[in-house]
């Protein structure tokens, strides 16, 4: 047989792709059209991170800028689109080329601002909500609600309430993100059903480190990482790990404010796991098998028939300092480099990220940061690739009559 692409060397073996699909997977012989020498590097199925933000709004960004260069061929966004947003969050992944799933959010708006979409009950019409999973189960695989004080206002948990209403109606789990209080996080956590989500489980804000969580946990609740610009900290995450609860899923919360810091990608948040003592195994785990069991998507693996969505990265035995969303520091013993990303066995091309909307604050570092990254490119794409050694002469001339004079060049 003649595979379409075949990844050799890489650990943990050979990987061949046919039809846009994992064909094999071991020490194979080299028959495939397109053979990738992978030696030395981590070859792993396309990485899936279960909290983003893609949509249209406040939040959104661009995934194929990040996907190249991260390894992350499944984008789930996490609420951005409520029942009247749909149709932006759907040309999103209509256009996209990686793969994009979704959260519905209860409230009907979405994400179209900062914050305050479930402060109007109205906004949070459960029939509503159940219709639009209904509508399009492929897009959509769980409910997103907001609980913290911001976000709800005076009405508590009954968002949280409505979407669990939803979600059991639908078959599918709610993701809850949890944050300042009122209301009280106990409340919240009491509420939520085996195979449901806590996200920002290592939050420095609502710090959940009562028997509560554990009590979570111990009915299968899972803990979601979703960093984002204020949802991991990394004495939580130390004081949970020492307890014993682990994030069943890590994942980003990957949107326009923490684009350029705290978060920056999943393989650097990968490394903060990483630099609190997770295992690497565990670390890929989280972000491969556990996000595609958890809401059902395809992927997650390196089974023979599943999608050919593969991240080749080079583990590099160096240092790598991180940090989280309150400035806490700490080292990684290694640092996870992306060296290329496939989805249905097509490797991403380059893309350029846009510049930040004018809505997103800055730090003055950040800003001229961004402008050297900008001159740098440019400069680096304004340079000739090769010089006359690196090119061939594509339509060579005929050879000219020796008879005839040569043209000599003009003065000025």
């Amino acid at each position: 047989m003649i595979w379409d692409l075949l990844l050799t060397g890489g650990s943990p073996a050979d990987v061949a792709v046919r039809d846009g699909r994992i064909a094999a997977v071991g020490d194979l012989p080299r028959t495939a059209r397109t053979i990738v020498d992978v030696t030395g590097c981590l070859v792993t199925p396309g990485l899936i991170d279960v909290h983003t933000h893609v949509g249209p709004g406040y939040w959104g960004i661009d995934p194929d800028p990040v996907a190249w260069r991260s390894g992350v061929t499944t984008w789930v966004d996490a609420g951005s689109a409520g029942a009247y947003t749909v149709a932006g969050l759907r040309a999103v992944a209509r256009t996209a080329t990686v793969r994009v799933h979704a959260l519905l959010n209860i409230s009907a708006v979405g994400l179209a601002g900062r914050t305050g979409e479930s402060r109007d009950l109205a906004n949070c019409d459960v029939a509503l909500a159940i219709d639009t999973i209904q509508a399009d189960r492929e897009l959509f695989h769980g409910v997103k609600v907001r609980i913290d004080a911001e976000t709800v206002g005076a009405n508590g948990v009954e968002p949280l309430r409505r979407g669990l209403t939803a979600a059991q109606a639908c078959g599918v789990p709610v993701m809850v993100h949890i944050g300042t209080a009122p209301p009280a996080l106990d409340e919240v956590l009491d509420l939520l059903r085996p195979g449901d989500l806590v996200t920002h489980c290592a939050s420095g804000i609502a710090a959940p480190l009562g028997p509560a969580v554990r009590d979570a946990v111990g009915r299968g609740v899972l803990l979601d990482l979703g960093h984002g610009s204020g949802g991991f900290a990394f004495d939580v995450l130390e004081a949970q790990l020492e307890a014993g609860l682990r994030p069943y899923t890590v994942s980003t919360d990957l949107h326009a404010r923490s684009l350029h810091g705290p978060v920056f990608d999943l393989p650097t948040t990968m490394a903060k796991l990483l630099a609190c003592g997770v295992a690497l195994a565990e670390v890929i785990a989280a972000v491969t098998a556990h996000p595609a069991r958890a809401l059902g998507l395809p992927g997650g693996s390196l089974t023979v028939g599943d999608p050919a969505d593969l991240a080749i990265f080079e583990v590099r035995d160096e240092p790598l300092t991180v940090v989280d969303a309150h400035r806490q520091v700490r080292v990684s013993p290694v640092r996870l480099l992306n060296r290329a990303t496939y989805v249905s066995g097509r490797p991403l091309p380059p893309r350029l990220p846009a510049a930040p909307p004018p809505w997103i604050p800055l730090t003055d570092r950040q800003r001229a940061a961004l402008a050297r990254r900008e001159h740098d490119i440019r400069a680096l794409l304004a340079t000739p690739l090769v010089d006359v050694d690196g090119l061939a002469e594509q339509f060579p001339r005929t050879s000219p009559d020796p008879n005839l004079p040569r043209s000599e060049p003009r003065s000025s």
